[in-house]
C-alpha cells in the first residue's frame, strides 16, 4: 500500500466520505426518533429502558452498515 494514503486528495476525499457517513446516520436516527410514538432520549435514559436501549442499538448498527456500504460502494 506504501505511502499513498498521505496524498491530500486520498485524505481529505476520506475526512469528506466520514462526514457525510456521519451525517446520512445522524438524520436518519433523528427521523427514526421523529416517528417513534415516544422519545427515545427519555424511554432509554431516565426510564432505564434496557430492552428499548438495544433495539436503537441494533438499529444504529444497521444503519451504520447500511451507509458503509453505500460509501464504500458495496
Amino acid at each position: 500500500m506504501g505511502i499513498e494514503w498521505l496524498r491530500p486528495a486520498a485524505f481529505f476525499g476520506s475526512i469528506l466520505f466520514a462526514l457525510v457517513g456521519v451525517l446520512v446516520f445522524w438524520l436518519s436516527f433523528v427521523l427514526i426518533d421523529k416517528i417513534t410514538p415516544y422519545d427515545l432520549w427519555r424511554e432509554i435514559v431516565e426510564k432505564q429502558n434496557k430492552a428499548l436501549a438495544m433495539v436503537v442499538a441494533a438499529m444504529s448498527l444497521g444503519i451504520s452498515i447500511i451507509v458503509a456500504a453505500a460509501i464504500h460502494g458495496g
